[in-house]
């Protein structure tokens, strides 16, 4: 079984990413609506969210506050936002 993970991340403006997925999925995904609640309501801040980056360890992206969000939640926005079938 081969377990979902970004293999690149890299923070856009206007709080969006660009992701690669170790299954070959690749794309730009938004994420203005999805930065509330305590952990994530800093990355507002554009210069905490160009913080972003592939963490190594949990293969996913993070910030430099702490906050991370899954790859399949990650995936599950780019089917959504692009069109593609989950």
């Amino acid at each position: 079984m081969v377990f979902l993970h970004t293999t690149y991340v890299k923070a856009l403006s206007d709080y969006r990413l660009e992701l690669k997925f170790n299954t070959g999925a690749q794309g730009i995904i938004a994420l203005k609506n999805e930065l509330w609640g305590e952990t994530f309501e800093s990355l507002q801040e554009p210069e905490l969210f160009a913080t972003a980056h592939n963490d190594p360890v949990m293969r996913t992206v993070a910030w430099d506050n702490g906050a991370d969000l899954a790859p399949e939640f990650l995936m599950s926005l780019l089917q959504a936002q692009s069109g593609l079938a989950a």
